[in-house]
């Protein structure tokens, strides 16, 4: 399949391609479009044959849900049983925005969109393509990230280029995601609150509009229960070593394993804070990424992705990669880079 990769304006879409877009969708066609989270990988989420071509596209393991993304609270109803309390209050203070609710499903929703569940994922997003693009349509539309499944998400067109390239018929491209992390997920559908899933709104956020906030954790043989809770994921071809703690200690430990994966004759980048990496830059790495500052977690949750995919581009075979503090934000950050390492992960 020839792939079309067509520039569309973010704040003002070009209605041409808006329409283009659209027309691939109702034909039963995927199309890769900008989210302010990640680009998404998009198909009429009430037409089950559509999604299939999202797990083809992906190689996506069939148990693992989509997210339906809405444009207005008139097509969300068509897709939710009932709206709880919670659901009410997440949707006043967070909708358009990063956030998927989990709540009960209508019939409306294929069972292979919730991989058999009876919840469904939705969230309305914020970016003026993706709104204008399921307005167009009129229909919801299903889309998980607009990558390979298991690999680092996209961030921006030439990633999704990257990935999908002869795959899909057309990818908008709009330039770089401004959050950089997928949605948070949010339970909702009864009972406290629970994260499924850390993303672009914090725990913090949440419980300041509800009150309680619970976070799951799910074990390696559990069935997800959202998108995003495979065990390994995010993950970059080179083997991710996280290390966090003190800052002296992680930047030593680092320039040790630098001169290890030397003396193995390993290509190893390192992904580091602003404050690290003046330091880290003298163990001379073969590739040296600067996420950001430690202070700012959305800076490096908006870089992450660009690191982890840089990696692969350069043929890292070792990525060290610095961890920062798990409150707000850098809760999401630390929940990637510990699923793209597996179980390679040191507090130092």
């Amino acid at each position: 399949m020839q792939t079309k990769r067509s520039s569309i304006d973010r704040v003002h879409p070009q209605a041409e391609l808006i329409q283009e877009g659209a027309e691939w969708l109702k034909a039963g066609e995927l199309v890769a479009f900008p989210t302010e989270t990640v680009y998404g990988l998009g198909a009429n989420a009430l037409d089950a044959s559509a999604c299939a071509k999202i797990f083809k596209a992906k190689g996506r393991p069939q148990d693992n849900p989509l997210i339906v993304h809405v444009c207005n609270r008139t097509m969300a109803n068509l897709l939710v049983l009932n709206w709880t309390t919670a659901a009410e209050l997440c949707v006043q203070h967070f909708w358009p925005g990063p956030l998927t609710l989990i709540l009960p499903k209508t019939v409306l929703v294929p069972d292979i969109v919730t991989a058999g569940l009876v919840n469904v994922a939705i969230r309305m997003p914020s970016h003026p393509v993706a709104l204008r693009l399921i307005e167009a349509t009129g229909f919801p539309i299903a889309a998980p990230s607009a990558n390979l499944s298991g690999k680092p998400s996209p961030t921006s067109g030439s990633h999704v280029w990257c990935d999908m390239k002869g795959k899909i018929p057309l990818i908008l491209d709009a330039g770089a995601c401004l959050v950089g992390l997928e949605s948070t997920v949010l339970d909702v559908s009864g009972g406290i609150p629970t994260i499924l899933r850390p993303g672009g709104i914090s725990k913090e956020q949440l419980e300041a509009v509800l009150g309680e906030v619970l976070v799951d954790a799910p074990t390696e043989k559990q069935a997800p229960k959202a998108p995003g809770m495979k065990y390994r994921h995010y993950a970059p071809q080179g083997e991710l070593l996280l290390m966090s703690g003190i800052r002296e200690r992680v930047i030593q430990r680092m320039g040790q394993e630098i001169q290890r994966g030397h003396a193995r004759f390993k290509r190893v980048g390192v992904l580091c804070t602003s404050e690290s990496a003046p330091f880290l830059h003298n163990r001379l790495p073969d590739l040296l990424f600067v996420l950001g500052s430690k202070d700012r977690p959305q800076e490096v949750a908006s870089n992450l992705f660009e690191g982890l995919r840089l990696c692969d581009e350069r043929g890292m075979d070792l990525i060290l990669a610095e961890g920062i503090e798990e409150e707000g934000l850098g809760s999401a950050v630390m929940n990637r880079l510990e699923k793209a390492a597996g179980k390679q992960s040191k507090h130092i």
